[in-house]
């Protein structure tokens, strides 16, 4: 099945559409993907839904009139302070509700926000100032005790206290200013990859790639104004991100945690009555493990969601029968927003990411960007009005093949009767040992799978003798101290022999970014070191 093939795309888009009572030619669903600007979308539900709650971070919250009121309040101050189309506005914070303000009121101003991430140091940082220019600068707790030691251009304004210099201040002394059209052409984010890979590459996303990522997942997942919205995400992250603008764009109802606790999150779930959570992997594991899960009341939700790093098969059948229902996987990165996902109504199925979302097309590719055979793996390839056009500081080509095809960098296989997609790997994951190639996450499952086994992380280590060893590190599950000789003889039993590490290294936990994702660069070096220490 070749997802590149236009009645293929229609007839998935189609399906999408079916909850929406009629069938929609995808022409149509892509002009309604990306219409206006989110900050138009969010002043009309606040003249709908005026005094409804929007937004509540820990103790603070918002109806939607006052979120409205007080961002255009700051908006007003940000265009005094030159924010315009075409120019960045940093915001650098934890979860608040102050975070959620400023995050609004840059995108009422017309300015391109530039989320701060949490994990960056100081050098990192002045990097990401350098890239951005900022005209303003908008950050509180350690990120502006850091941003006040460098040297941040335009204007640095705190999100915390209400004195000179401060948000509330700003707010307080403006008024609310006009609700203004802006292009949906017009950039909203400059957000930046992961740097797993590298330095992280600025990646402009319009209102249009928003919208269309935001409404596709709204559309699909029967989103509706009655949702209450629970989660824990960092909002510095575009998973964290899209949940305000889901908020935003139906005039549904959040509650954010500032951050993550298992207790305090089911807590909030049951009191709230939430009807839909967002998560990642890690979270759900944690929750897993939590003691006081046997007494959780989750029967309020209709839907789990999960993406930003893979969901190894056996944690989602635990929340299946936890939740009763199995947490959705989907799939999408920084510069594609969501493209896949497993469907709401039908068959979700562990560790694959489903179908193209309404506007996306997504195919399989080998090396010379041609189509694959059926089943075969090749590199993740995506287009649609949710994807970008490329980075701030490259070409486009370099990101792009074919006609507007982006290259995800990641690997996969569909499976030619569902039409679903399995992510593998990533390319430059690679291992290539004895000639042969390896895909870590195959390997990883395998090994997750053993009763003894929490978690596991695999990468390729130099070899003079085979090119590159494949090598696992194990997070042993509770209770469980496993032996090299006993993993060794379980994966000679899951693993075609070039498969099997050749090393296995048990450790308290694995390095993981803050969404999640294993930082492999970090379990190479951990290797090699060991490698040093042994010679």
């Amino acid at each position: 099945m070749d997802m590149r093939d236009p009645e293929v795309m229609d007839r998935s888009m189609s399906a999408w559409a079916l909850h929406m009572g009629r069938e929609v030619p995808p022409v149509e669903v892509r002009a309604a993907l990306v219409r206006g600007t989110i900050a138009e979308a969010a002043a009309a539900t606040a003249r709908r839904l005026p005094d409804k709650s929007a937004i509540q971070v820990g103790a603070d919250g918002m109806t939607h009139a006052e979120l409205d009121d007080t961002a255009r309040r700051v908006a007003s101050w940000l265009t005094d302070h030159d924010a315009a189309p075409g120019t960045t506005v940093l915001l650098a914070g934890g979860n608040t509700m102050d975070y959620v303000v400023g995050y609004l009121a840059v995108l009422h101003s017309g300015a391109a926000v530039a989320p701060v991430n949490p994990m960056l140091t100081s050098r990192e940082l002045d990097i990401l100032l350098q890239d951005t220019r900022p005209v303003v600068t908008l950050a509180s707790g350690d990120r502006l005790e850091q941003l006040r030691e460098l040297d941040v251009p335009g204007t640095l304004l705190s999100l915390e206290g209400d004195g000179p210099g401060t948000l509330a201040r700003a707010a307080a002394r403006s008024r609310a200013a006009p609700v203004l059209v802006h292009d949906p052409d017009v950039v909203a984010h400059l957000a930046f990859t992961s740097g797993t890979t590298g330095r992280p590459k600025a990646t402009p996303l319009t209102h249009g790639n928003l919208l269309a990522s935001v409404r596709a997942v709204m559309w699909a997942w029967r989103w509706t104004e009655d949702d209450v919205l629970v989660h824990a995400l960092p909002m510095q992250h575009g998973h964290g991100l899209s949940a305000v603008q889901a908020v935003l764009l139906s005039g549904c109802r959040s509650v954010v945690l500032p951050a993550f606790d298992p207790e305090a999150l089911c807590r909030t779930i049951a009191e709230e009555r939430a009807t839909v959570l967002f998560g990642v992997p890690a979270m759900y594991e944690r929750i897993l493990t939590w003691g006081g899960l046997a007494d959780a009341d989750l029967t309020s939700l209709r839907l789990a969601t999960t993406g930003s790093a893979a969901l190894s098969p056996r944690t989602s059948d635990a929340m299946a029968a936890v939740l009763g229902h199995r947490p959705l996987e989907r799939y999408g990165c920084t510069e594609t927003g969501y493209v896949l996902s497993n469907p709401y109504d039908g068959d979700r199925r562990a560790g694959e990411v489903g179908i193209p979302l309404p506007g996306a097309e997504v195919a399989v590719v080998d090396v010379d960007a041609g189509p694959v055979a059926d089943g075969a793996e090749g590199e993740i390839v995506a287009r649609g009005p949710q994807v970008f056009a490329g980075y701030l500081h490259a070409a486009a080509t370099e990101a792009f093949v074919g006609d507007g095809w982006f290259r995800t960098g990641d690997v996969g296989r569909v499976d030619p009767v569902s039409g679903y997609l399995t992510i593998t790997g990533r390319a430059k994951d690679l291992i290539i040992t004895g000639g042969l190639n390896v895909y870590p996450r195959e390997v990883e499952l395998a090994l997750e799978a053993l009763p003894q086994v929490a978690s596991a992380g695999v990468v390729g280590v130099p070899s003079e003798r085979w090119g590159e060893e494949v090598t696992a590190f194990i997070v042993p599950a509770d209770g469980c101290a496993p032996g090299t000789d006993d993993l060794r003889a379980a994966a000679a039993e899951l693993l075609a022999a070039y498969k099997r590490p050749k090393a296995f290294h048990l450790v308290e936990a694995l390095p993981r970014n803050h969404m999640g994702k294993v930082l492999r660069e970090v379990l190479v070096e951990r290797a090699m070191g060991i490698l040093d220490e042994g010679t």
